[in-house]
């Protein structure tokens, strides 16, 4: 059984969450919670609470138990950029994108061996 939560329209940019994200791909749910808090990037307290509602998730809707799930899946995909200016020299303007990103986590049950 997957068990899904997604975070949207986070504010940072996909390519800094992403690498937070390749860390937790594939860890036992209950270490990545562990590890997540410790982690000196944005993006890992993003993907904690993320992760923390996938969890709850599994609990109250599908009876699972936390220390059976895997992260399937951590991905994070580009969401829309603000798109501001910033006054620059003789009377010009530069873009800025605010950029935003998703973040999606899949959890299964860990088979028994």
């Amino acid at each position: 059984m997957e068990v899904r939560a997604e975070s949207r329209y986070c504010r940072i940019s996909a390519q800094k969450a992403q690498e937070v994200a390749r860390v937790i791909h594939g860890m036992p749910a209950v270490r990545a919670l562990e590890v997540l808090p410790h982690f000196p990037k944005k993006a890992a307290r993003l993907l904690y609470k993320t992760l923390h509602s996938a969890v709850a998730n599994a609990e109250n809707n599908y009876n699972l138990r936390r220390e059976k799930l895997v992260i399937k899946e951590a991905v994070v995909g580009t969401g829309p950029s603000l798109k501001r200016y910033q006054p620059k020299a003789r009377g010009m303007a530069g873009p800025i994108r605010k950029r935003t990103s998703h973040i999606r986590i899949v959890l299964v049950e860990s088979s028994p061996s």
